[in-house]
């Protein structure tokens, strides 16, 4: 028998908002040590608090044990496996929590038109949080949202002094655009990491959008789009008149600090819940497993009906 710390009880660990934001591991060696999760490298160990992470991003060269990867499941930290410098997602761990409810909501949004036209509404509201929108077409939404990115991609460039022509990218080629393109490009792939752990740590599902639909990111795009203006554009306009050397490595250091400023974490579990089933606070009460009824919904679980 393997010795260790016993398994926390799901009502005893930080609640998704509570937690830091995410860490980016690559080249070294992960495991458990009692409750903490044990990284070496070249430069040597460190300890992580794992129950205070958000999600753990794995990179090119690391190598996890499976005593580690019991205590990150356990503690509800979501696990992705990214390309190089964080900028391609391959996949995903388990969710923090072990309710439904927001899922089943999701679901039934993205299944009825009318339903799925109020959560869009209520997505661009909070981009025009001082604008009355609600009489407002769906195309004339689409247009809106056009011309305030291409306006803070155009005051960006100027107020850094960046040449900007357009955003311009290749998903599997992230060398072949602009030092600015590959920037935010950076960023962004910090940004949907995040979005993408929160959904999946509040049960919902990456696959389910409003705005995006027909991807298996495509909530979590949804989600992250709510916050690049005012995080990763800047930064990428910043990092790159500066000439950082390693634009990448720089900004996924910096986007740790500027998701903490912005308190994204808090920010997006009240989001989502908002976007969802249009109230801010919810339930925790931990997992609710009932039986469905055609009659009445749904009915206790557990017993014996005759």
């Amino acid at each position: 028998m393997v010795n260790g710390a016993e398994k926390t009880d799901i009502l005893e660990l930080p609640q998704v908002k509570d937690r830091m934001t995410f860490l980016y591991l690559e080249h070294c060696d992960i495991s458990r040590q009692d409750g903490a999760i044990k990284v070496v490298d070249q430069e040597g160990v460190v300890l992580v608090p794992g129950a205070m992470i958000s999600v753990i991003m794995l990179g090119p060269g690391t190598s996890i044990t499976h005593r580690a990867m019991e205590l990150i499941g356990d503690i509800g930290v979501s696990t992705i496996w990214v390309g190089e410098k964080g900028v391609r997602y391959y996949a995903s761990g388990s969710p923090l929590t072990h309710r439904s409810s927001l899922l089943m909501e999701q679901a039934k949004n993205c299944s009825n038109q009318k339903l799925h036209l109020q959560v869009v509404k209520r997505m661009y509201s909070l981009r025009f949080p001082n604008e009355n929108i609600q009489g407002m077409t769906l195309q004339q939404l689409r247009g809106k949202e056009g011309a305030r990115v291409r306006k803070q991609y155009r005051e960006q460039a100027k107020k850094w002094n960046v040449e900007w022509k357009k955003r311009d990218y290749k998903i599997n080629d992230y060398e072949d655009s602009d030092e600015i393109n590959r920037a935010l490009s950076a960023g962004n792939a910090c940004l949907y990491g995040l979005a993408h752990a929160i959904i999946v740590a509040l049960g919902c599902s990456p696959g389910l959008g409003f705005i995006h639909i027909g991807h298996d990111k495509s909530f979590v795009y949804d989600i992250a789009d709510l916050y690049k203006a005012e995080t990763v554009i800047p930064l990428a306009f910043e990092l790159v008149s500066k000439k950082s050397e390693d634009i990448g490595n720089e900004i996924r250091h910096r986007m740790r600090t500027v998701m903490h400023e912005h308190r994204l974490i808090e920010r997006m579990v009240r989001d989502i819940r908002w976007i969802i089933t249009n109230q801010e606070e919810s339930e925790e009460d931990g997992p609710v497993i009932m039986l469905w009824d055609n009659t009445r919904d749904a009915v206790a679980y557990g017993r014996s009906y005759h």
